[in-house]
Order: C-alpha cells, then structure tokens, then sequence
C-alpha cells in the first residue's frame, strides 16, 4: 500500500478522570472522516482505538469507560498518540495510572510521519512529564502555560494559540481547540475538501489555524458580572453588521446612552464604539479567511467602506493588511 494512504492508527490514550470533551469532539472528527470517505467510495483512514493503564474507568464527568485496549506494545505502520486533559488546578502524575502511562510514553519513539504525539489542552503536561517535549514548540490551556514552563524548561510554550505545529509534536489549548487541531491533521492527511466536509457536519462554521489566537476578541471584555451589559455585548455580538449606535445599544440595556457608556468603561474597560469596531475587525477578520474579497469582507462585518476596515485594522495594531489576509474560500 503506499505510504501516503496507510491507515492511520489513532490511540487516545485515557486515564481515570481523563476530560471527556478532550477526546470526544477529536474522536468525532475523525469518525465522521471515515464515515466521508466510505461514502465516497473510498477506504476508511482512521483506525479509532481508546486505551489506557487499566481496562476500564470513570471519565471526567461520571461517565464509566469500559473495554479499553492496553497501552500499544508496537506499531504497524503510522499512529498517533492522543494525550487530553485532567481536571484540577495542576495536573497530578503521583497515581499508579499516571506513573504507568508516563513510563510508556518514555519508551514511545516519535516521528515525524511515524508515530506521532497530539495533546489537547492539559495532555501536553502529561508529555512534559515523560520528557516528550523538549526542545519542542507547544501549547496548552492558559491555565496550565506556566505549569508547562515549570514542568519542561527546555520547550517552548506559545501562548494565546488554538494548537500549535512542530512535528512530530502537534498540541492544542483545549477543549474545543481539539477539534480544530484534528481537523487540521485530517487536513494533512486526506486533504482539505474531506476536512471541510467534517467541519460542515459538526457545525464548525469557521476552522480555526495555528497563528489564531485562543481567546476570540468576542469573548473579550466580558470578565464581569452586569447582566445588561452583558445583555448589549450579546445583542451587539449576534449582529455586529448592524446598524448599531450607543443610543441603539442602551435601548438593549434599558438605560440612557449615557449610563451605557460609563457601564461599559468601568466593567468592560472599553468605550462602547470601540468595542463595537472591535468585533466588526474579528468579524472581517473571519470573512477575510474565509476568501472574501476587502469590499465583501467590510460589508459582512458592518463597516461602512473599505477605508473604514483598513482604518480599524490599524487602529488595532493587526499586521499586515486586510488585503494580505485573503484566502482562497473553502469548496
């Protein structure tokens, strides 16, 4: 068989208590992938296999987990290892389980190409511990970034990304990072279309890359407790192409435009026009990767012109320009 289409072996390696999400929205992924390419006439890529310290187990939320393979002795051809999450505040290794698979994963030979290393969210400490990710670039969720550094000094931790690349090392933030993660490794493997066909079935409107930030500018400025305010960033995020102004905005709030204003600078710490060009730039920003043109991307975003969007790209400090960050449109 050639090399470029072996199945490919896909362990999602658990422990007691493992975050389900973290392994639930990847696994998904990669079963609605095969489930394309069958449809298409086309031979299965991904081989799905859950495995563990013991046979069986509790998930993060209650969940019982049965029938879990032993951790791999060998390999047949290409895998990938899938290290999630633990709760916790830090990521404990002192169990028998958490000794057990670390010194499994000290024995693990990773490979560009060959067997290969994806952590979602806090997995990536569990591979610090085993010593997996020295010399490497990777992320994890922002809680953890300093655990890391602590944990493994000789990698580089990147913060505020949805995954990060450096193969055979492939590590993501978190939670729904995952998914994106493994949507850009079906990417890799079976190429952009088949990605795209996933993303649509799990309802991911718009695939999130390497250089984009964890933390979306629409969940910005919203660390308070002001349920009107919050009521107006919800109104104003649902729809920043709008025809949005502060009066418009504190009929939202039921207050006067000028009480909005002050509400949003002592909660939200931004004046509410700008938080409104704020999420008009995501907005844009979005339509840009998705291959609109700047005049479409303006439009969709609810600038009033092309000169308005470039003004506001600087405004905002983004590289570049809005014209530099076009893409060819997803088919």
């Amino acid at each position: 068989m050639d090399p470029q289409r072996a199945p490919v072996r896909v362990v999602f390696v658990l422990l007691p208590d493992s975050l389900v999400l973290d392994w639930a929205g990847p696994a998904e992924a990669l079963r609605i992938a095969n489930q394309r390419l069958r449809a298409a006439g086309q031979p299965e890529r991904f081989i799905i296999e859950f495995a563990g310290p013991r046979p069986s187990m509790r998930g993060s939320v209650g969940v019982a987990l049965s029938g879990l393979s032993p951790l791999p002795t060998q390999w047949d051809g290409p895998g990938w290892v899938v290290l999630v999450g633990l709760p916790g505040d830090t990521i404990a290794t002192d169990t028998p389980e958490a000794q057990d698979l670390l010194h499994w994963l000290r024995g693990q030979r990773f490979t560009r190409g060959g067997v290969e290393l994806v952590t979602v969210c806090a997995g990536a400490l569990l591979a610090a511990h085993a010593g997996a990710l020295a010399g490497r670039r990777v992320t994890t969720h922002h809680h953890h970034l300093d655990e890391l550094r602590a944990v493994e000094p000789r990698c580089e931790v990147v913060s505020n990304r949805v995954f990060v690349i450096d193969p055979p090392v492939y590590s993501s933030a978190g939670v729904t990072t995952g998914i994106d993660l493994m949507l850009h490794r079906i990417a890799d493997t079976c190429g952009e279309a088949l990605a795209a066909q996933v993303a649509q079935a799990m309802v991911v409107a718009l695939r999130r890359g390497p250089h984009d930030p964890e933390l979306s500018p629409f969940l910005a400025y919203r660390n308070h407790l002001h349920a009107a305010l919050h009521r107006v960033q919800d109104a104003v995020s649902e729809q920043p192409q709008a025809d949005w102004s502060v009066p418009r905005m504190a009929e939202v709030a039921h207050t006067s435009a000028r009480h909005l204003t002050r509400l949003f600078v002592e909660h939200a710490g931004v004046a509410p026009l700008a938080y409104l060009r704020r999420l008009r730039l995501a907005a844009a920003q979005l339509a840009l990767a998705s291959g609109a043109s700047v005049t479409r991307a303006a439009e969709l975003s609810g600038f009033g012109s092309d000169t308005q969007l470039r003004r506001a790209w600087h405004q905002f400090g983004l590289p570049g320009s809005p014209s530099a960050s076009t893409s060819a449109p997803v088919r």
